[in-house]
C-alpha cells in the first residue's frame, strides 16, 4: 500500500482542520464581488463598461506586456550567460543578477522619482529591474537540469554557440521563460507601490483612487473585480506553462554542459551584464546613498525605531497566523490524494491571484459592515496578510512534510501512537526546518507588504513600507532614504536564500522556487 493510499481514508480530521484557511483565502474574493454587485447587475456592468474602466485596462496592459517581454529577454540572455558560459567571475555576476530580488518595487520608484523619472518611462524600468530575477531563475534552472547532449551534436555538426542558443538550447528552456514572463506580469498587475510613486495610472493605483476619492466605493469594488479576473487568467496560464516544462528527453547522464568560450563575443555580453546590474542595482543603491547622505543630520531615529518595532510585530503576527493556518493544508497536500483534498489545497491558493490592493479593500467592506471592532485594528490586518501570503507557508509547508520520511511515522504507529501524536512528536519536528523557512518567508513578505497595509492598518500606525511611501509622496527623500534602506536590508534575506537554493546546489529546486519566488514577488 503506498503512503497516499495508506492516509486517504482518514483524511477528514484535516480537511476540517484546513477549512479555516479556506475561509481566509477565498473570504476576500467572495464579499468583494458581493459588494461590487450589491446595487445590480446592471450597475456592476455600466461602471465596468465606463471610458475609465477601459483607461486603466490599456494602461495596465501595456505595463504589463512591456515589462514582461523586457524581463524575458533580459532574464533569458542573462541565465545562459551565467550558466552556459565561461564567462569570468560567473558567481559574482550570479549574486549580482539575483540581488534586485532585494529591492522592493516601491523602493526601486523612490530613486527613479527621486531622480525625475515618472509615468510610463519610470514605471516600466522600476518593474523590469526588479524582476529580471524572476526570468532569471527558472530559466538558469531548466539550464542547469538540461541534457546537454543535443547542444554537443549541434555543436559537432558546425553550429556556432549563438545557432546552438537559438535552434536547440532555446526552444527547451522557452517553457521556463514564458512561465517566469507571466509570474512577471502577474507582479506587474498586482504592483501598487511603484506606479502609485511614479504617478502612472494602473488598476492598482485607480481602486484606490476610487475608494479614496468618494463616497460610493462601489466603482473601486468593480474595478477590483476587474483586476481580479485578469489575475486569475495569468495566474492560470502560468501554472498551465510551469506544468509543461521538461529538461530531459530520457535518463540521460546527470552532467552539466561545457562552457562555451565566447572569445570576441566576450566584451559585449560582460558589457551587457553590466548595464543590466547598473541600472537594476546602481539607480536604487545610488539614490539611496545619495539622500541618506542629505539626511544624515535629521535623521529621526525614535520614529525609524518606532516604525522597525511597528513592522516587525505586525509582520511577526502575520506569519504566525498564515504558518498556522497553512500546517493542515501543506499535510494534506503532502500526504493525501483526493478531489476534496486537491479543492483545499486550490482554494487556499486563491491568495496568489488575488492583488493585495483588492483583498484589503474587500476586508475594509467586510470590516466595517460585519466586523466593525477590527476595523483599523491589527487582527484585520493579520487577516489581509494571511490570506495574501498563504500560497507561500502552504508551499513550505507541503515540501517540508513530503521530505519527512513516511517509514518514520509507519514505526510510530505500530507502537500504538495515535495519528495526532505522530504528527505532533514525529512529522512535525522532521518538518520544522522547512516550515521555520516558510514562516521567515512570510515574515519577510509581510514586513515589504504596502497596499493592505496602507488600508488595513491601525489608525496612526506606520511600517517602513507605509512610512517610505507616505514621506516619497510629498517628495521628502532624505526623510525616505532610511526607510528605503532598512526595507533593502529586511529583502535581500530571500534573494540571498534563492542564489543559495538555485544556483550553489548545482542542480534546479523546483519546489524553492515555486515558493520562493512568490514571496520575493509579493
Amino acid at each position: 500500500m503506498t503512503q497516499r493510499s495508506a492516509a486517504r481514508p482518514r483524511a477528514t480530521g484535516w480537511l476540517l482542520a484546513a477549512l479555516p484557511a479556506v475561509v481566509v483565502a477565498v473570504l476576500p474574493l467572495v464579499y468583494l464581488v458581493l459588494r461590487a454587485t450589491d446595487q445590480g447587475w446592471d450597475v456592476f456592468w455600466s461602471i465596468a463598461a465606463r471610458s475609465r474602466t477601459a483607461e486603466l485596462t490599456v494602461n495596465t496592459v501595456t505595463l504589463l506586456v512591456a515589462v514582461a517581454v523586457s524581463a524575458v529577454a533580459l532574464g533569458t540572455a542573462a541565465a545562459w550567460a551565467v550558466t552556459r558560459t565561461a564567462l569570468p567571475l560567473r558567481r559574482l555576476w550570479t549574486v549580482l543578477l539575483v540581488l534586485p530580488l532585494a529591492v522592493p518595487s516601491y523602493v526601486a520608484g523612490f530613486a527613479w522619482l527621486s531622480m525625475d523619472v515618472v509615468g510610463f518611462p519610470g514605471a516600466w524600468l522600476a518593474l523590469t529591474t526588479t524582476n529580471v530575477p524572476l526570468v532569471l531563475l527558472p530559466v538558469a534552472a531548466a539550464l542547469r537540469s538540461a541534457d546537454p547532449a543535443l547542444e554537443e551534436v549541434s555543436r559537432s555538426l558546425g553550429h556556432g554557440p549563438w545557432a546552438t542558443f537559438r535552434k536547440v538550447t532555446l526552444p527547451r528552456i522557452w517553457p521556463s521563460a514564458v512561465a517566469g514572463g507571466l509570474l512577471v506580469a502577474l507582479y506587474v498587475l498586482h504592483d501598487f507601490g511603484a506606479v502609485s510613486l511614479l504617478r502612472y495610472e494602473t488598476f492598482t493605483l485607480g481602486i484606490q483612487t476610487a475608494y479614496a476619492g468618494s463616497f460610493d466605493r462601489t466603482p473601486a469594488a468593480v474595478i477590483g473585480v476587474v483586476l481580479v479576473v485578469l489575475a486569475i487568467l495569468l495566474a492560470l496560464a502560468e501554472a498551465r506553462m510551469r506544468g509543461t516544462t521538461s529538461a530531459r528527453l530520457g535518463p540521460g547522464v546527470a552532467r552539466q554542459a561545457e562552457p562555451v568560450r565566447l572569445r570576441a563575443a566576450s566584451v559585449p555580453v560582460l558589457l551587457g551584464l553590466a548595464l543590466i546590474v547598473v541600472v537594476s542595482l546602481g539607480a536604487p543603491f545610488g539614490a539611496l546613498v545619495k539622500w541618506l547622505g542629505v539626511g544624515r543630520a535629521g535623521i529621526d531615529v525614535t520614529a525609524l525605531v518606532s516604525t522597525t518595532a511597528t513592522t516587525v510585530q505586525f509582520a511577526a503576527f502575520g506569519a504566525l497566523a498564515t504558518i498556522v493556518l497553512a500546517v493542515p493544508v501543506g499535510f494534506l497536500a503532502a500526504r493525501h490524494s483526493s478531489r476534496p483534498v486537491r479543492a483545499v489545497e486550490l482554494a487556499a491558493y486563491a491568495g496568489h491571484a488575488l492583488p493585495g490592493i483588492t483583498v484589503a479593500l474587500a476586508l475594509v467592506f467586510f470590516g466595517v459592515r460585519f466586523a466593525q471592532p477590527w476595523y483599523q485594528q491589527t487582527p484585520l490586518l493579520v487577516l489581509g496578510y494571511a490570506a495574501l501570503f498563504l500560497p507561500i507557508a502552504i508551499s513550505s509547508v507541503r515540501t517540508a512534510v513530503a521530505s519527512a520520511p513516511v517509514g518514520v511515522e509507519e514505526v510510530a504507529r505500530s507502537l500504538g501512537r495515535g495519528r495526532a501524536s505522530v504528527f505532533g512528536t514525529v512529522t512535525l519536528p522532521l518538518a520544522a526546518p522547512g516550515v521555520a523557512a516558510g514562516a521567515a518567508l512570510v515574515f519577510i513578505t509581510c514586513a515589504k507588504e504596502l497596499p493592505a497595509t496602507l488600508l488595513l492598518r491601525p489608525t496612526g500606525a506606520d511600517t517602513l513600507a507605509t512610512a517610505l511611501w507616505t514621506k516619497t509622496g510629498v517628495s521628502a527623500f532624505a526623510e525616505a532614504a532610511p526607510y528605503a534602506a532598512l526595507l533593502v536590508a529586511v529583502s535581500a534575506v530571500p534573494a540571498i536564500l534563492l542564489e543559495v537554493s538555485v544556483f550553489r546546489s548545482g542542480r534546479p529546486e523546483d519546489t524553492v522556487l515555486d515558493s520562493a519566488t512568490r514571496g520575493a514577488q509579493s
